[in-house]
């Protein structure tokens, strides 16, 4: 079985306190040397897989028998103070959490040299969830073009197809542009207005935004029959991560009903006409406005 925490490299001072959870956003080229160093890692009855991701974040995999998913995270999501014990949240996760504690005791002996990233923590303890395609749930064939890797794994956990290696969101439209006769569905993820504000850079998310904004008339002159615009949290930078606020969410049809909205903010989208509902509806609604559905009533 196989039992993949996300892990992120973390800098901790001479006491073991955390003084910064991501490391600096250590480069990704250095953050592949750094992980490199943990496949020497090895504990007995278990097979271990360290595998890069990005920046700071790199991705454990544990596989053996009697291992169990529920197993607390490690990230106290605070600077400060150490990491917490990897505890068990149930009793059959007893083995994974022991072996969760062996890994981490090993690798801060590996990293404690590293001048920034000399420390981690672990979350996120799953196994490999028993999901329905895009296809199979929704009758779509979906595409999705992200440049962070993991958006490129959630995506094909629900059976969308990876489309093209953009680095830069203009490279994403191109790639968009290229097999837009292709599919049904496009997903195109924008990474940066989430960790601008996870470092608490204002001006640097209102940058971003910009960036983003002004790409999309390169979208529109696709003419989708829908175009959403919006993200799966709030990351405010005056909070430096992520947080409860809803999310606004934009919805361009030729069917929509227009409202009084004319910004997309947090602000205008309170009065918008979409209101406030659970983003599980979310593809409902697309869909709906897409002419997916038959006649709506009796």
């Amino acid at each position: 079985m196989m039992w993949p925490p996300a892990a992120t490299s973390a800098r901790s001072g001479p006491d073991g306190l955390i003084t910064d959870r991501r490391a600096g956003r250590i480069p990704s080229e250095e953050s592949f040397q750094v992980v490199e160093k943990l496949q020497k890692l090895s504990i007995p009855g278990v097979e271990v897989f360290v595998k890069p991701v990005k920046e700071h974040r790199f991705v454990v995999v544990f596989r053996g028998e009697g291992l169990d998913g529920r197993v607390a995270d490690t990230d106290p999501q605070a600077v400060g103070v150490a990491p917490l014990a990897a505890e068990p949240l149930d009793a059959a996760a007893a083995r994974t959490a022991e072996v969760a504690a062996e890994f981490v005791r090993q690798a801060r002996e590996i990293l404690a040299p590293e001048p920034k990233a000399n420390g981690l923590t672990l979350r996120g303890f799953a196994s490999r969830p028993a999901l329905p395609s895009y296809e199979e749930l929704y009758g779509l064939k979906a595409a999705a073009i992200a440049v962070y890797p993991m958006y490129k794994g959630l995506a094909r956990l629900v059976g969308m197809t990876l489309v093209g290696e953009a680095k830069t969101l203009d490279e994403q439209i191109d790639a968009l542009a290229g097999c837009w006769n292709d599919y049904d569905f496009f997903f195109l993820h924008f990474k940066y207005t989430d960790s601008t504000g996870e470092d608490g850079n204002f001006a640097a998310k209102v940058a971003r935004t910009e960036e983003l904004d002004a790409a999309l008339p390169r979208i529109t002159a696709l003419n989708p029959d829908v175009l959403i615009v919006t993200g799966d949290h709030s990351t405010p930078a005056k909070l430096g991560s992520h947080s409860w606020h809803p999310v606004p969410t934009l919805l361009s049809a030729d069917s929509c009903r227009t409202d009084a909205c004319e910004r997309f903010g947090e602000r205008d989208c309170l009065s918008g006409g979409l209101g406030m509902f659970p983003a599980k509806h979310l593809m409902l609604l697309a869909m709906a406005h897409a002419g997916r559905f038959g006649k709506f009533g009796a």
